[in-house]
């Protein structure tokens, strides 16, 4: 079909565990990519697929459809504006599944929104547990849905970005999957912003809110919409963004905004995550070693991945 048709863009929007094998194969044509999130089920796998895009002069992009969000765009414009002052610190946090498996699913996206605003994370430290207790060696399991080698019921994560902003990543499993609570919070040294999902965006101009009864001092922010948007044409708005900033990407021949560095960036904080965890040990970025950490750990306790 490539070799017939000579598209611009393969989508790939498959279980992850195929993401690898068909993104070398749609590359070897020197054809650009969308590959859903995230980009690879390790590493080594991401830094094989950035080197064959390299070589066939293609692009990536990684299904991160949130970051291009009209709801996202409100809040990048208010923080440009400086009306939250110096950005210090970002939270976020996921919908509540088994947080092994929830890193590898929502936390992709939550990683990626809190990398357009905090930049390059130079290092990772981070805690899990299930059942009360520290991972063990028996808790490193294969993740559902093909999403690679996962442990962890509870996780917190501490990463340290650029520019002396720090962040915690929450991915803690609920009693029940709450999309409400798949949201991220910046913290400024004038203001806040706040960002849901479901809700849309919400600025502070104050740092230090404390409730008083009386009024609420969060003001709603208006997403922003391509002008050529028609929300009753039945598109997401969330991926017609996407697919608009890679169209227009082409065209002016960059990197998508969400593009397969950016992808990388979000796996090495994925696997930094867990190598913390079962090591104890602050992870700096990016790893010298870019094994799995998981089963890597396993096997130096002589046993075999399950």
């Amino acid at each position: 079909m490539i070799r017939q048709t000579a598209p611009d863009i393969v989508a790939i929007p498959t279980a992850t565990e195929a993401h690898y094998p068909l993104c070398m194969r749609v590359l070897e044509h020197g054809v650009n990519i969308e590959v859903e999130k995230p980009l690879c089920t390790d590493l080594i796998q991401a830094d094989a697929v950035l080197a064959k895009a390299k070589e066939k002069n293609a692009r990536v992009a990684v299904h991160h459809q949130r970051r291009t969000s009209p709801s996202m765009q409100a809040v990048a414009k208010v923080l440009n504006e400086g009306k939250i002052g110096d950005l210090r610190y970002i939270y976020a946090s996921g919908k509540g599944y088994y947080a092994g498996y929830g890193l590898m699913n929502i936390g992709t996206h939550v990683i990626n929104n809190m990398l357009r605003f905090g930049g390059k994370c130079r290092s990772v430290v981070a805690q899990a547990t299930t059942g009360g207790r520290a991972i063990g060696h028996d808790d490193v399991l294969p993740s559902p849905a093909g999403m690679g080698i996962v442990a962890g019921e509870y996780a917190t994560a501490t990463l340290q970005f650029d520019g002396n902003v720090t962040g915690t990543l929450i991915q803690h499993r609920f009693p029940k999957v709450d999309t409400d609570a798949y949201v991220m919070e910046l913290y400024g040294t004038e203001g806040r912003l706040f960002w849901s999902e479901l809700k849309g965006s919400w600025w502070l101009p104050t740092p230090h809110f404390v409730p008083d009864g009386t009024h609420d001092q969060w003001q709603a922010l208006a997403s922003i919409y391509p002008d050529h948007f028609d929300p009753d044409k039945g598109a997401n708005a969330d991926d017609y963004c996407f697919v608009e900033e890679y169209v227009n990407a082409l065209d002016e021949d960059r990197e998508h905004e969400s593009n397969g560095e950016e992808g990388r960036h979000v796996m090495e904080i994925l696997m930094a995550i867990f190598e913390s965890a079962v090591y104890g040990t602050r992870v700096e970025l990016p790893q010298k070693n870019r094994e799995h950490p998981l089963p890597r750990w396993r096997a130096e306790a002589g046993l075999v991945v399950k």
